[in-house]
């Protein structure tokens, strides 16, 4: 689990703590940092500039001569070779004496004849992963939001000032893998609060029910014990805002589109998979999970069509499987630039059901490798309304009131009895009741005296293990 440091402050204080230091305290409490990745691959010097006019290089016929705004006290002459480029883009743009990864050093320079007074540049020559971006941003120039401020440093912009913690899970801390996770970890050695998204009170659900626009239904409770649904009516699909995939290039994760970035991103968040369908391609207006049946087949979102052993669990619209439950959406269901109305899914799908399947159809996610290791059944619901608040506002559409779903959350905290004199003898130390009951708080275990020395301890449902 990649964990970003800009984005864990967003839930608990990091202040004159360093990435260095975080690293090494959370490896002494129990999970190993394999290595503090620098986003910035050595960047200086770089800042957003706008393209205000381009024309052709009176010498060669692959350059263009630019004049751009840098947000100094004079434009900028660069010569600028990209296909892309173009009148009107906000751009990264090296200065004279900026440095770039590799070693590069920008100077004023003649080509063909004509000055150029810097370098715009693009994704690769700023250190980012190109494997990441969108396909149309892997050539040429960097081209950046409209709404970018002239003259922001780059590094900010990009979210190149962040440090990158990777966590070595063992298979019992699966609930690090998530953000919040790893915030309640962090507050938990260093005694800060942690502040949660309030996704509820961000939501704003429209008149129109969502009951009487999808019907939901379980056949296979043992390997599917909570589905639910939200109906999101009138979305635009396009790019997410930029520090959102920042977020998302951090962790690894290519960005695509406003509706599965944000299905990705409450996914870090949470650590609960959603999945989004286009409602308009769903028959029936109905969910059902059910297993497989014999020799039935489906095409998955990589165009490969899949033959389904009876074992298998499927999300279905009544007619058809839509996706195979916890491991990946049908192509039949897919959300595209066409989309309008989606249905959004998030359920508490058997480990050891999305476990085999995924094994045996070779198909292995980022969604799949947390339900294999069982989700927190309590994230269903809140995960849900986060990406619902999300996508009404940034993709503009109008939720639907309430939840459609099937089954239930097993959310109930287990109550375990904590032997004080057991617990010094098992780990060899003298702590006091206090002194136990000061670090289970910091773990946001609730507990209270049972008897003497016996402490009633409530382990919320996130921590599996």
């Amino acid at each position: 689990m990649k964990v970003s440091t800009e984005w864990l402050s967003d839930y608990i204080s990091l202040d004159q703590l360093s990435a260095e230091e975080l690293a090494e305290r959370i490896t002494r409490s129990g999970i190993e940092i394999d290595q503090i990745e620098n986003r910035n691959k050595g960047v200086t010097g770089v800042v957003v500039g706008y393209v205000k006019s381009k024309e052709k290089h009176p010498d060669a016929d692959k350059l263009n001569v630019c004049i751009v705004d840098a947000g100094l006290e004079e434009e900028l002459q660069i010569v600028c070779g990209a296909k892309n480029v173009d009148a009107g883009q906000k751009v990264p743009v090296a200065l004279v004496g900026a440095k770039l990864p590799g070693g590069l050093d920008i100077k004023k320079a003649k080509l063909r004849g004509v000055l150029s007074q810097g370098m715009i540049c693009s994704a690769k020559e700023l250190g980012l992963n190109d494997k990441l971006l969108p396909k149309e941003q892997q050539e040429g120039i960097l081209v950046l939001p409209e709404d970018t401020e002239i003259g922001t440093p780059i590094t900010k912009v990009l979210g190149l000032e962040d440090q990158v913690l990777e966590f070595d899970l063992t298979p019992n801390r699966s609930d690090c893998l998530s953000m919040l996770g790893a915030a309640y970890e962090v507050s938990a050695i260093f005694g800060r609060d942690v502040t949660l998204p309030n996704p509820q009170a961000e939501l704003v659900e429209v008149a129109e029910a969502a009951a009487q626009e999808l019907k939901v239904s379980i056949e296979a409770s043992e390997q599917c014990s909570h589905y639910a649904a939200r109906v999101i009516k009138g979305v635009k699909i396009g790019p997410s805002p930029l520090w959102l995939r920042n977020r998302l290039m951090a962790a690894g994760i290519r960005p695509i589109n406003n509706i599965v970035d944000i299905t990705n991103y409450v996914m870090l968040e949470y650590g609960q998979p959603l999945h989004a369908f286009d409602a308009n391609k769903l028959e029936g207006k109905q969910i059902s999970v059910r297993l497989a049946t014999a020799g039935e087949t489906m095409v998955t979102l990589d165009d490969q069509e899949r033959k389904l052993d009876p074992h298998m669990l499927l999300v279905t619209d009544g007619a058809k499987p839509i996706a195979i439950a916890g491991v990946m959406g049908g192509a039949n269901s897919e959300v595209s630039d066409a989309t309008v109305n989606i249905v959004l899914e998030s359920a508490k799908f058997s480990g050891g059901s999305v476990r085999k399947t995924s094994r045996q159809l070779g198909l292995r996610s980022e969604a799949s490798l947390r339900f294999e290791k069982e989700v927190d059944p309590g994230a269903v619901i809140p995960a849900l309304n986060r990406a619902a608040a999300l996508i009404e506002r940034y993709a503009q559409g109008s939720v639907l009131q309430g939840i459609v779903e099937a089954g239930e959350a097993e959310t109930a905290n287990r109550i375990v009895r904590l032997s004080l004199d057991k617990l010094n003898c098992y780990l060899g130390t003298e702590l006091s009741l206090l002194e136990v009951k000061t670090i289970l708080g910091r773990l946001h275990f609730d507990c209270g005296d049972a008897e003497q020395g016996v402490l009633e301890v409530a382990v919320p449902s996130r921590r599996g293990d």
